[in-house]
């Protein structure tokens, strides 16, 4: 058996759901150091162009925050890359968006970086930990920021046995496939699925199934974020059933372990005037 490990924190024994981190987010005065980062998409890299001319750039070690400039999928990245595995408390990021939703980003502006970034808000995320058995024995660890998915691999529904902290739950959900949700990503894939929005300091994870069709009825839990949730793929052989946890994809899995890492803290910065807690609450009332 070998192991491939994304991240070598350890989780920390749960605690309770937060949104603001503990720690001061400035501690050594106004942030003036920036390692600003772009996508590669033309209106980003010529943000990034002016900007860098603007404000100058620095490393990520001597860095006061990130700003990230394109699109949801470009801040998920930009979060992944500032995990350092010697420090839990990586860079914050300020995102801009330069893509298309911007659900996880500010609006774009040019003026003032320093003082707008001083005056953010600050909020604190917990990825999810997701640990893949594959048919070999390879096992596969991997955070998510946003959601863990099972998806079927095959013209073929997946089955899957569902387990709640060892207890088995769902003997056999007959389905195109099933994923775990944070709170910050309730408002991505989870709710495409037909699963709830969750409020950010709910402390509590989504599981919503992707296309049921056995249990016909079944709909989901609203787990707390303490559980350990866990999937085993059933006929694995004619059914194959891949696990992508935010970007990284783990095919032919047999087994899949899946917990919020409170050991790792992930910092976004949101203009106060719409923090992310007041954008998961406006997106329930979106007609």
């Amino acid at each position: 058996m070998r192991s491939k490990n994304l991240s070598n924190h350890p989780p920390d024994p749960p605690g309770p759901a937060a949104s603001a981190p503990k720690r001061e987010t400035w501690p050594h005065g106004p942030p003036r150091r920036f390692d600003i980062v772009a996508a590669r998409t033309p209106g980003a890299t010529a943000a990034l162009s002016r900007l860098r001319r603007r404000y100058g750039n620095w490393e990520a070690d001597q860095a006061d925050a990130v700003i990230a400039l394109g699109g949801d999928g470009f801040l998920l990245e930009t979060l992944h890359r500032t995990l350092d595995q010697a420090n839990p408390h990586p860079l914050p990021v300020f995102g801009m968006n330069l893509g298309s939703v911007g659900f996880l980003l500010n609006d774009y502006g040019e003026d003032d970086l320093p003082g707008r970034i001083a005056k953010s808000m600050a909020v604190t995320l917990h990825p999810l930990r997701m640990v893949a058995t594959r048919g070999n024995g390879e096992r596969v660890e991997a955070l998510a920021i946003n959601e863990v998915s099972l998806l079927r691999e095959t013209r073929q529904a997946a089955k899957l046995r569902v387990r709640v902290n060892d207890i088995e739950r769902l003997p056999e959900l007959v389905c195109d496939g099933a994923l775990v949700s944070t709170p910050a990503g309730s408002t991505a894939y989870n709710f495409s699925a037909h699963g709830p929005i969750v409020p950010l300091n709910a402390g509590i994870l989504a599981l919503t199934p992707i296309s049921a069709f056995r249990p016909r009825r079944w709909r989901g839990a609203l787990l707390p974020h303490t559980a350990r949730i866990g999937f085993d793929v059933l006929e694995g052989a004619k059914r194959p059933v891949s696990a992508v946890a935010d970007h990284v994809e783990v095919r032919e899995v047999e087994r899949v372990e899946i917990m919020e890492d409170r050991g790792i803290a992930l910092t976004i910065l949101f203009d106060p005037e719409l923090t992310l807690e007041e954008r998961i609450l406006k997106e329930q009332f979106q007609p």
